[in-house]
């Protein structure tokens, strides 16, 4: 891929979208650029527009990104497996 961007944006200047997790940025066409916090997390730093062939240069700190929220809480400490006798009929 070309690094020729439209230009390079701080974090800090684009909008969290909570809900879809992904930050975006308004694009000269009238769209908006996006990036994943997925992507962000793996090291990419383009952000595409979708409705034109424009990308800008995500400039971030890995560390202040939102922290990865797990979907259930429970999940993160195995559980215990309890094993109950069970009744055979001879």
């Amino acid at each position: 891929m070309a690094d020729s961007f439209y230009d390079e944006i701080e974090i800090e200047d684009m909008t969290y979208d909570e809900t879809l997790q992904i930050y975006h940025y308004p694009c000269p066409c009238g769209d908006r650029f996006e990036i994943s916090i997925g992507d962000l997390r793996e090291g990419e730093d383009v952000g595409v527009c979708p409705s034109c062939s424009l990308m800008i240069k995500v400039i971030y700190d890995m560390d202040t990104l939102p922290k990865e929220e797990r979907e259930d809480p429970e999940e993160e400490a195995p559980k215990e497996e309890i094993v109950k006798p069970v009744a055979v009929a001879v």
